[in-house]
């Protein structure tokens, strides 16, 4: 059992939720629920479709993620013997090779699950897996590069979702760069989980989530959706800046930790802002419905 813990600590439960949130959305984006038939949880007009696709998006975002997350820990080890001796790998509890192996096969069923559904998909999956690797190994400790390509870690995920209808890349791509902004100010905040950070960082983060909102608004406001975008978007914002603005007050480990915590879980109010603003309620209330199930796993399993 304290194993089997020990493997789920490596995963980041409360994480690989706000993963399956990103895919719900880009699939909101795409536009594939809008055709569901009144016989399939009462959702549409057009054709009843498959579930299938969802379901296998689903899985390959939980493997993707997870497989990251676990391999973020087996690069990490050696710092974290001093900064987290508390973690499974450097405690002893997970060794390096099991640990390695467990990523190993978590990419393998993402990439898997992803190419049952089309190829599109599979090149997102490996694209994504690629991504995780180059950040773990190379360019973790970068202050630039670093957290931009974590956050094109979340872009592809996005993405990854929108590929369920693969026309709908070339007309959406670009709405990737905005969890790339979101997670790279993530990011750079979180480099002060340990020892404290800067004032100048967080002032930073901060616009940065402020262009993140503006770019959901606009797209919420160019569909048609502003006031039911802003049911999502208004939560979302208290949810991110209460703990940022402490945090920018008294930038200790401690209240730096709490707003990467938001911000990671917060993706989830994102991801329901987004199929808000393109019209999708059913699958914004059903990404809601994810929040209270991230933040139990968050109190349960560590999420940085």
């Amino acid at each position: 059992m304290k194993k089997l813990l020990g493997y789920l600590r490596l995963m980041r439960p409360a994480n690989v939720i706000t993963a399956v949130a990103d895919v719900m959305a880009g699939m909101a984006i795409a536009g594939y629920f809008i055709q569901l038939a009144p016989g399939t949880f009462g959702w549409g007009t057009g054709p009843q479709i498959s579930l299938l696709p969802v379901i296998l998006l689903c899985i390959s975002t939980i493997g993707l993620y997870s497989g990251g997350i676990i391999l973020n820990d087996v690069f990490d080890a050696d710092l974290d013997a001093k900064e987290r001796p508390e973690r499974p790998i450097p405690s002893g509890l997970i060794s390096k090779k099991a640990a390695t192996i467990f990523g190993g096969i978590f990419f393998f069923i993402g990439i898997f699950a992803a190419g049952l559904y089309n190829s599109n998909s599979q090149y997102l999956a490996v694209a994504i897996m690629v991504s995780c690797l180059i950040y773990n190994k190379f360019l973790k400790h970068s202050a630039i590069f670093g957290p931009l390509n974590m956050g094109l870690c979340r872009g592809l995920n996005l993405l990854l979702g929108i590929s369920i209808i693969p026309t709908a890349i070339q007309q959406w791509w670009f709405l990737a760069i905005v969890p790339i902004i979101y997670i790279a100010a993530i990011t750079m905040i979180s480099r002060g989980e340990v020892h404290g950070g800067s004032k100048k960082t967080l002032y930073f983060a901060s616009v940065l989530y402020t262009v993140v909102i503006a770019a959901i608004l606009v797209i919420a406001q160019t569909k048609g959706n502003l006031l039911s975008a802003l049911i999502f978007i208004v939560p979302f914002t208290l949810m991110i800046f209460t703990p940022l603005l402490i945090a920018i007050q008294f930038p200790v480990g401690k209240n730096i930790g709490k707003a990467v915590k938001s911000g990671v879980i917060a993706l989830i109010l994102m991801n329901a802002s987004w199929a808000a603003a393109f019209g999708v309620w059913n699958v914004a209330i059903f990404i809601v419905i994810l929040l209270p199930i991230s933040i139990l796993l968050g109190k349960a399993f560590a999420v940085t």
